[in-house]
This record gives structure tokens, sequence and C-alpha cells, in this order.
């Protein structure tokens, strides 16, 4: 007895650990994957995150030129740019540093890059003999890409949608769509490719996308198929014999009718 119920504990356990890791990595999928609609409901269009720009408060004022001449890594050109610039390797980001304890970091994939960057430049300024603290993390925006997998009539979707939408073609080949809710700009491309940027978080990515598909649906180019009636079967090529052959006879007709001709 003893032993069948351990057995069955343990079974119930690794279950419902089973079930929990499942429905976390339902979780995090769903962050950067937008759901697929019924009608064409055969796989998940992924967003794929391309940068993450955050900002900190480092909650004192630092010296420029003193993390200059001690970090590695770091820039700083006062007649080009009023800030320090810092980068890591791991996460691969980029930071500017400004005098007033601000600081700004782009090139993450992740919110959790940006904030694990954001605390090792902390920690980097710490170092050089700062009283910073790492506060006041925020992301700004987010730009992810994905594709639609078939490509779009955009010049009908600039149309039907011109009161949210810009199209011009002569300046840029994208379809800069401007959704209210959820505040994203979408550059919608012919061939299905979509750039979405000025969300704050992945969910609105993942909404704004959901919301865009629908319409994109409708404006989805077809594959028309002409099919043309065929006529006379094409010429057989001519070899060099034949078409010296064509020409002697064509010059001997022309020597008989000059021949008939004189003796008219």
């Amino acid at each position: 007895m003893s032993s069948s119920s351990s057995s069955s504990s343990s079974s119930s356990s690794s279950s419902s650990s089973s079930s929990s890791n499942l429905s976390s990595t339902s979780a995090d999928s769903s962050l950067n994957a937008a759901p697929q609609p019924q009608p064409s409901g055969q796989h998940v269009i992924q967003l794929r995150m391309q940068n993450i720009m955050a900002t900190l408060n480092l909650a004192c004022k630092v010296d420029l030129d003193k993390i200059t001449q001690t970090a590695r890594n770091a820039e700083y050109n006062p007649k080009r740019f009023q800030a320090v610039i810092m980068r890591i390797r791991e996460p691969r980001t980029t930071a500017l540093i400004f005098a007033s304890g601000k600081m700004i970091i782009t090139g993450a994939r992740s919110e959790e890059d940006a904030m694990n960057a954001g605390k090792k430049y902390t920690a980097i300024i710490q170092k050089v003999g700062f009283a910073v603290q790492f506060t006041e993390f925020k992301v700004q925006n987010i730009t992810a890409s994905c594709d639609c997998g078939f490509p779009i009539r955009v010049e009908a979707l600039s149309v039907a949608h011109a009161n949210q939408s810009t199209y011009e073609p002569e300046l840029f080949p994208g379809l800069v769509y401007r959704m209210p809710d959820p505040k994203v700009v979408m550059l919608i491309f012919v061939s299905g490719k979509i750039v979405l940027t000025g969300a704050r978080s992945t969910e609105a990515l993942t909404l704004a996308f959901s919301k865009m598909y629908l319409k994109l649906l409708e404006y989805r180019k077809k594959n028309i198929v002409v099919s043309a009636k065929q006529s006379r079967p094409a010429p057989k090529p001519q070899s060099i014999k034949d078409v010296g052959e064509g020409k002697r006879k064509a010059e001997e007709q022309d020597g008989v009718a000059k021949k008939s001709s004189k003796s008219k």
C-alpha cells in the first residue's frame, strides 16, 4: 500500500510539474507569437524581436570624463554628443550615459536582456567610484518583425484605410500604418514582410499584429494563372543547309521573273 501511494503521489507531482512547464512555455510563446485566425489556422507566425530600447536612472550625477578614462569600451566626444557611449558583449547592447545620471540602453533582443544589461552598466559605473543605483527601469520602445507568408495588395490597403496609412512608393516601398489602439506603427511591404515598432510591451505587439492580420487576409494577393489557347505549332528551326537552299530557290525565281520581263 505504501509503495502504491508513493508511486501515485510521485506521478501526480510529475504531472503537475509537467503541466506547469507546459503552461509556462505556452505563456512565453504567446508573447512573441501572434495567434493565427481561423480562416487559415495552419501555422503560428512568430514575431522576432529586433531591438528593445529601455531607460533607467542612476539616481546621482556622474563625471563622464572619469568614466571614459577608467572604464573599458567607453567613448566620449563632447563636441559630437553629450553622452558616454559604452558597449558590452553579453548581452550585446549599447548604453548612452548622461551626466545627469540618465541612461538609455539599445540593442537588446528581450526585456530580460535589457534589464541585465542595465544592471551590468550600473555595476561598471559603481566600480569607477560613483554611488549609483539601478532605478526607474522602463522599456520605451520595442521593434519586431515577421512574415505573413503571402503577398499583400498594399495599394488597395492604403486606399481602404487612408486615415491610418501612408503609402508613397516613390519615396519608400512600404506602407506606413499607424494603429491607434494599441499605439503601434507598422511598415507593411508587398512581399508580406512587416516591421512593428512603437510598442512598450510584447503583449501590445501581439495584440496589434492579431488585429492587423485579419485585415491583411482581406488584401491577400491571389496567384492568377492565365491559360492561353495554343495556336499553330512553332516552326522548327532551320539548318544552315535549308537556309542556303531557300536562298538559291529565291534567286532562281528572281532570275526567271527578270527574264520573262525582258522578253515582254
